[in-house]
Parts: C-alpha cells; structure tokens; sequence
C-alpha cells in the first residue's frame, strides 16, 4: 500500500518552470520557519474546488493530478446518448458545471491581486492545488511576514510580499508529519486563527489565515491529501515526477558488479541466486554471496533457525587477508536456549573462509540486558558454548524507541529558541551525542578487528536491519576508499541499506498521518550523522561535501525521488519502482560540483581510517539540526566558497599536468642523441 501508481486516467502535467531550484528543500531566504502547516479552505463541493485554485495560475493545468476515488469512478462509466440515463446525468452535469463555474469565478475574483511571480516554480509533473493570499507566517526568527501561501502535489509554498530578495519558505509535503489547526470561529486575537505544520526535519511553521477570507480549509484539505498519499490511496509524487537527467543513478549499483569489484566469486565464496524471486527471505536482496561450501539446502535450514530468515551472508570482504564483514538477524535461541547443528555449521564455514584467523567475532549491536529480553520473544544471541571459537561483543546501541525520544528531545532543545545558558546540560540530557558515540565506536571496533586482527566479524541487532546497517556500512567507508567517493557512497547506501531491507517507509513515516507511529525512528540519519563526525575528523578523505550529505537526508524524506521508496527491494521491485521513478543519484551526479569536496585528496587516502570515537571529539551537527535559525549560519555562503575553492583546485591541477609535461620535454630532450655529454651525464643521474 505504500506505492500508488497514477490512474490511467489521470493526465500527469509535464509543465517545466523555471527552474530546478523547486527540487532544493532548503528555502532561498529564511527557512527559519517551522514545518507545520496545516490549512483550511473552502473547495466549494468535492475535488472541484481544488480544479478552481489550480487553474487561478497560468503555470499549472486546470483539475487535480491525483483525482479522488469518487471522481475516478464516476468517470469511468459514461451512459450511451439518447437513454434515459443519459439525459438525466446530462442535465445533472450541466448544473455540476454550473456550479464548478460560479466556484472558479469565486477563486479567480479571491486570487485577482495575485500576480504571476508569486507562483511557485514547477517541477515536471508538479500542479497548484491551493493558493491562500494575505496569510501571514508566523516565523519564530524574524516575527511575522505577510505573504501568498501555496500548496502543490509536491510541496508547501510560501513567499513575503514587497522583500528583496523574497522571504521564501518551501517544504517538500514529504516532510511534513502532521498538521493541526490553530483557533476556530470564535478567535479573535491577532495571528490566532490559521495552521501549524510539524515537519520531520527538526522545524515547525505556523501560518496566520484571516477568517474572513476563508482560505485556511482549502489549504488544511490540500495539505492532508498530499502530505500523506498513503492514507489517500494516492501515489508519491515520485512516481509523477518525470525530469530528465543524462545519468542514470539506478545503474550506479549492480550486486552482481560490486562481488566482483572485491574479487568474488573465489575458491571461498560465491554467489547464490536461491532469492532470486525473493521466496526464501523477502527482506533481503535477490543476490547474495555466500560461503562456498555452504548448498542452497543448508542455506534453508539456517533460514529457519534466524529471524525472519535473514542468514549471514557476506557484505565486504579483504582484498588482503580475506577477513569478511558477515550480517544477519539474531538467532531463535528462545528462553529455553535451543540449538541448530547447521547454523553452528554455517557460522565455522565463515571463519573457515578466512585462512588468516581461526576466530570469528560476533558483534551485537545490543545491550546485553536487550539480547536476553529477545529470549522471552523467541530470539536472543549465540552462546559461546555452542558455537565454537567465536567470541561474542555486545555494543549497546539501544533500539529504535529509545532513538525516537532522543531525536524529540535533541528537537525541543533546538527549535524554536535556544537556551544559551544551559546548552551544555540540555544537550547532555538529550543523549544524542552519546548514541552517535556508541554507533561510531561499534563500526570502529567491527574495522579494526578486520583490518589489525584480520579476522572475520560477523553484525546483528534483532532483525538485521537498523543497527545492523549502521555497523556494517560504517566500518566499510573506514576500511574500503572507495566507498568514500560519491559513487562509492552512493553505491554503499543501496548496497547496505536499500537493498537490505531497512524500512525507510516505515522509519520515516512516508505519506502516513500517524506521526505517534511507534516504528518510526531516526536510524538512517544517525548513520548520516556518524558520516559528517567522519569528515570532520578526515576533512580530506571524503569526496563529497556536507551539502550532499544534508541533500540525501532531505530526500529520504522528500518522496520527490524513488531511491528511498519502500522497505525493501521487493517492494520496489513489485511496483516498478526502477522503471517509473527517477533515482537520487541522477539528479546529484547530474550536479557532481554542488557536491565534491575541494579538500578531498585522493592519492593521500587510500588506506583504512579509524576516527576517535570521544565524547570529546564528537560535535552537534549544526548544519543540519540548526539550519532553520539564522543565527547558526555562517556569513558566508558555504557554496560559494566551495565553488571558489573547486576552481582554484581545477587551475592547479591543470598548472601542475602542464609543468609535468614540461619536464617530461626536458627529459626528452636532454636524453637526444644531440645533447651535450654534460646534459647526459646529468639526466642520468
């Protein structure tokens, strides 16, 4: 339920505006402003109202993208002229008609002052649903600023009246978790009647609507509709958004490609397509890569003593020592501790694998007190006992829940004001830094026992999904440079978290209303979070810049794109999700300079990188957790120092090929059967 694709019958608007700047989530002049909004206004009967705004803009076709159920159904059947039927649904058209007419004549009047430049820019596939004017947004930062509020079937969109340059508030409706109205009827305060908007993305808004003007419940409507499909049965915009790109960023990852990029298949592994239509495990990806000695049969009776079938299988391997990074799920030992010979098997057959070692270390992402609670519900952990020569590590990463408040807290800390005289304590009660401490302090521990011990590590939480995917793919951008290019890091997200089955839809929330949803948690952003403590430890052993990171966690909440659609490769692979939607990685490879690191020193990295897992050298994120404060913001635009910087690198490099050159003509020369025998000598030594 959670891909809807557009009805047939639906025409999608493939109007281009001016420009790909829609696609930025971060608003030009202040997005100070909270991400809350919710409006109410007044669509006259059904869907029409909503055909009457769009068509009040030039830049957008008249009628919905997305049509409702109703609508949809009354379309489909068409009575045959000349029947009964026919001339009573003609004559009961005809007032609908009417009625659709005196209501678009009423919007048009309401919105006559508007004039075009208030519009919001379009992406292909965008429309205008909704336009409220004189609202005013209550911005926590700079007070309040009267404007033109929009919404479309892809975002919120405020711009101020008479600022140069424009205030501009832009949301992708992705982001938006719920929205609330604010006073009703008997408001009479000034700013007290209109809508709060509560985004995912560390930000509220508030938007003021004048009673009089009846707009809050056409904007309320229109919010509730598109912010969350789901609960609509609508499609993401993903799957209406056509832009061109001349990359392809869904060919940036092919399992088959990455195996042999670390020399596999090899006399210890190989590749097993017993997935292949995702019958044994329905969370995990088509192909996986397993030990060698291991048959597709006792593949199957592993499956059936992990949860939910996720067995070891291999996600890096040494080009060295051959020590590999293994992940599963924990083993269903139950309170009564049971045992299967073959999973005991399957483990050795991974340290058999690795010819340095006769060791292999099992590192669970829990706290000990959690392992053993998962007895009661028929999981738990290996013991020591049964599976011979493993040593099991507890790294106690708490769970999802425990995450969720910390992000609350860290949030309520951060947003609207922030308590300078006790911002040490505050933040210290949140415990966000702690958790990215742990998670960073586990990944380094799985690299260092790969690459100083060259043993083999195998990573599981409960279900292998979240903690797990944390553990294994920041231990593989410390231990393979690689995965520290954009490719590489873009390959890495798809490679330990896409096509592994993290539940991004059901972490994030994507398109549903129910923000108390109690599965929904910030593990992939802590992931992110751990990346930028890295680059600020390596600031130049990462390719890529802090405004990429920032973009990639702007849409996996956005919906604007399909890399982070579902919760696992099945999922995406059922819905066509690599056929009708655009990847992340097009519109960012297509832009590679907005993203490169000026810094980044390849020929100076490529060896392992161990960062300092310290309370003393972990940072908050301002960049991203406090970007919506204007005071947070550096003075000089961060891009435009980068892009100074990336010309500069580039009139280097070039002065340094044409001083190679240089020498390499006068080395040319002096070793000519014409130079001296002074010259000779010389160049020979």
């Amino acid at each position: 339920h959670y891909f809807r694709k557009p009805h047939p019958d639906v025409t999608v608007n493939m109007d281009k505006s001016e420009g790909r700047d829609a696609r930025q989530t971060q608003p030009r002049q202040d997005s100070a402003g909270s991400l809350s909004g919710s409006s109410e206004g007044k669509t006259g009967s059904g869907s029409e109202g909503a055909s009457g705004a769009a068509a009040t803009t030039p830049s957008s076709t008249p009628g919905s993208t997305r049509s409702s159920s109703r609508s949809r159904s009354s379309s489909q059947v068409e009575p045959k002229l000349g029947s009964p039927s026919a001339s009573a649904s003609s004559s009961v058209s005809d007032s609908q008609e009417n009625l659709q007419a005196q209501e678009l004549k009423v919007l048009r009047d309401a919105n006559s002052k508007l004039s075009q430049p208030d519009d919001p820019p379009l992406l292909p596939g965008e429309k205008l649903q909704a336009i409220a004017k004189d609202v005013t947004y209550l911005c926590p930062f700079m007070g309040p600023v009267r404007g033109v509020l929009s919404v479309t079937n892809y975002k919120l969109y405020f711009k101020g009246n008479n600022r140069d340059p424009p205030f501009i508030v832009d949301v992708p409706l992705g982001v938006v978790s719920r929205v609330e109205k604010v006073g009703g009827q008997s408001s009479r305060g000034e700013n007290s009647y209109g809508l709060d908007v509560f985004c995912k993305d560390m930000r509220n808004l508030r938007f003021a609507h004048k009673q009089e003007n009846h707009s809050r419940r056409l904007v309320f409507e229109k919010l509730q509709q598109y912010a969350f499909p789901v609960n609509n049965k609508l499609p993401f915009f993903a799957f209406e958004y056509k832009e061109k790109f001349s990359t392809n960023g869904w060919k940036v990852y092919s399992a088959v490609e990455e195996y042999k990029r670390l020399g596999l298949p090899n006399d210890a592994w190989r590749i097993t397509k017993i997935n292949e239509n995702y019958e044994f495990c329905d969370t995990y990806p088509a192909v996986l890569s397993v030990p060698k000695a291991a048959s597709d049969d006792d593949l199957r009776r592993v499956g059936v003593f992990r949860s939910r079938c996720r067995i070891p299988v291999l996600s890096w391997i040494h080009p060295e020592s051959q020590a590999t990074i293994t992940r599963c799920s924990q083993p269903l030992v139950g309170v009564g501790g049971k045992r299967c010979r073959d999973d005991e098997k399957y483990l050795q057959l991974i340290m058999d694998a690795n010819a340095q070692s006769h060791k292999l270390y099992i590192m669970d992402a829990r706290p000990n007190v959690n392992a053993v609670a998962n007895k009661a519900k028929g999981g738990g952990y290996e013991s020591e006992d049964a599976y011979q020569n493993v040593e099991l590590v507890f790294l106690d990463i708490h769970n999802i829940h425990v995450m969720r408040e910390s992000l609350r807290k860290l949030r309520d800390m951060l947003y609207p004001s922030i308590d300078d005289h006790h911002w040490l304590s505050n933040l210290e009660a949140t415990h966000w830094l702690e958790h990215i401490k742990l998670i960073l302090a586990g990944a380094v521990r799985v690299a260092d026992k790969v690459e100083s011990h060259k043993t083999s590590v195998l990573v599981h939480c409960s279900d292998g999904w979240d903690r797990t995917a944390q553990l294994t793919a920041l231990a593989m951008l410390m231990l393979d440079p690689f995965y520290r290019t954009i490719r590489g890091f873009e390959l890495l997200i798809e490679k330990e978290w896409t096509t592994f089955g993290h539940k991004f839809a059901t972490r994030l929330g994507h398109g549903d209303k129910n923000h108390a949803d109690a599965d929904r948690s910030p593990v992939f952003l802590q992931f992110i979070d751990c990346v930028w403590q890295i680059s600020r430890q390596f600031p130049v052993a990462l390719e890529f810049n802090e405004h990429f990171l920032v973009t990639v966690m702007d849409h996996a909440y956005s919906c604007l794109f399909g890399t982070f659609l579902g919760n696992a490769e099945e999922a995406r692979h059922n819905e066509g999700v690599l056929q009708t939607t655009v990847s992340l990685w097009s519109y960012i490879n297509d832009h590679l300079d907005n993203f490169r690191n000026p810094l980044y020193a390849a020929y100076s990295h490529q060896h392992v990188i161990f960062p300092v897992a310290s309370l003393r050298r972990i940072e908050l994120w301002k960049a991203y957790y406090i970007r919506w404060n204007p005071r947070m913001r550096p003075q000089e635009p961060l891009s435009q120092r980068n892009r100074e910087l990336l010309e500069l690198r580039a009139q280097l490099q070039k002065r340094v090929e044409e001083l190679q050159q240089e020498v390499g003509t006068k080395k040319t020369t002096e070793g000519s059967p014409d130079s001296s025998p002074t010259q000779a000598v010389t160049v020979s030594v």
